[in-house]
């Protein structure tokens, strides 16, 4: 792993005048590329953060928005609270993609290749960015609500990431997803459950998160490249 500045929080402006706060940082060399994070349903975490940092460690840029602010600033829950499902269904399409196009214009400043990337509700979102938005590759970590939004056909690459033991996505629901899209670079992890790549969480599977890591970094730089 390559250096890197630590994430900070900073503030982004969308172009509909919103202003929201993300996670972002840059490796110390030439960034590779950039790459936008969105949340699981549990808000802007420090999680997020650590995410940044590690993508950041392997050369590129990242950025990580807050998409809950437009509903209330700072809300973040704990892993067992959900809350954050209330917080999911105010979301907007159309205002959600503006943040992420501001984040896109972020890091736009140092790089021209941006990739979008999820985890678990921010993976659905980041399936929907790809199908909406000028995206050059898209990550996909348990997108909880894929297997409901098919007709999507996203105009970039994408690579997926599911555990066959996910309490979320069931494996039907998993296999639907890869047979709708079989251009895809996708990936099923045995015996991995939801959220496996997350240590702060209990489904946290080590091995399982090492080789997604590693997969999705080798699909950015073929992508970026």
């Amino acid at each position: 792993m390559g250096s890197f500045f630590m994430a900070e929080r900073i503030s982004v402006t969308a172009a509909d005048g919103h202003t929201f706060d993300a996670w972002h940082t840059n490796p110390t060399r030439t960034a590779k590329g950039g790459v936008i994070f969105l949340q699981a349903i549990y808000g802007l975490t420090d999680h997020l953060g650590d995410v940044c940092d590690w993508f950041a460690g392997d050369g590129f840029a990242a950025v990580a928005p807050a998409i809950y602010d437009r509903t209330e600033r700072n809300k973040v829950f704990t892993y067992d609270d959900h809350g954050g499902m209330q917080f999911r269904e105010n979301l907007k399409e159309d205002t959600v993609l503006l943040d992420i196009g501001a984040c896109a214009t972020l890091l736009r400043q140092n790089t021209d290749k941006i990739a979008i990337a999820g985890f678990c509700t921010g993976g659905t979102w980041a399936w929907i960015a790809a199908d909406r938005l000028d995206m050059d590759a898209a990550v996909i970590f348990y997108g909880s609500d894929i297997h409901d939004n098919l007709g999507r056909q996203p105009k970039c690459p994408a690579i997926l990431h599911y555990g066959d033991t996910d309490h979320v996505v069931a494996f039907e629901q998993v296999q639907k997803i890869q047979t709708t899209y079989p251009d895809n670079d996708f990936y099923v992890y045995p015996g991995a459950g939801h959220a496996f790549y997350n240590p702060e969480q209990a489904h946290h599977d080590p091995e399982a998160a090492k080789l997604a890591h590693q997969r999705s970094v080798k699909f950015l730089e073929k992508h970026f490249a």
